[in-house]
């Protein structure tokens, strides 16, 4: 199995998470440093610390309801307590035991984990899995009530680095990445998560 890791630009404080939007709910976001109507906090909202990942999803900020690029900080304290209480959003008998277990759990538990492969600059596969993140109930509550510290539209950012890798500046848009490093938790979150112990 490829290792699953979450690796993400972060400080002491602070981890950087990525969301595209259309562009009225995303310049209200940018305005209000927090999400605000029309985004509706009843729908299951997703977040990817991989900013490779997150050009792999919107087609590098060209597809449908996802033309702006949201760069969101969020307290580390806040993304750690998602991690504590989520549950895999594909069953797994080693971790959840029976289906219906799993399944009675899913029901209650407000944040799901996906892994799927890491993506290169020229957003194919790697060897390694990353993490996404859905928020529901609760969890968006405290997502967009108490977690965000910043929303900044970095949607002409990710243009230019697009640009330049059909210029074919692979060093040049290389440069302009995210330093997205290993990001550490507890064994018993990464249990949880079935994500890979040590970094890679």
């Amino acid at each position: 199995m490829s290792k699953r890791v979450i690796r993400a630009l972060y400080d002491d404080n602070t981890i950087t998470v990525y969301q595209a939007y259309n562009n009225i709910i995303a310049d209200k976001a940018v305005k209000h440093k927090r999400f605000v109507p029309p985004f509706k906090v009843e729908r299951m909202t997703w977040i990817k610390p991989s900013f490779l990942w997150m050009m792999y999803r919107s087609g590098w900020a060209t597809k449908e309801n996802q033309e702006c690029i949201l760069a969101i900080k969020l307290k580390r304290e806040g993304f750690e307590w998602a991690l504590a209480n989520a549950l895999l959003s594909t069953h797994d008998y080693n971790l959840h035991g029976d289906f219906i277990s799993w399944q009675r759990a899913l029901k209650i538990t407000p944040v799901r984990i996906q892994w799927d492969p890491e993506k290169d600059l020229h957003l194919k596969p790697l060897p390694y899995r990353s993490i996404q993140i859905g928020l529901s109930g609760i969890a968006v509550e405290k997502y967009v009530n108490e977690w965000i510290t910043d929303i900044e539209d970095i949607t002409p950012h990710c243009k230019q680095i697009h640009q330049l890798i059909t210029s074919h500046k692979i060093d040049e848009a290389n440069a302009l990445l995210p330093v997205e490093k290993y990001y550490p938790i507890s064994d018993q979150i990464a249990k949880q998560i079935d994500a890979t112990s040590g970094a890679l």
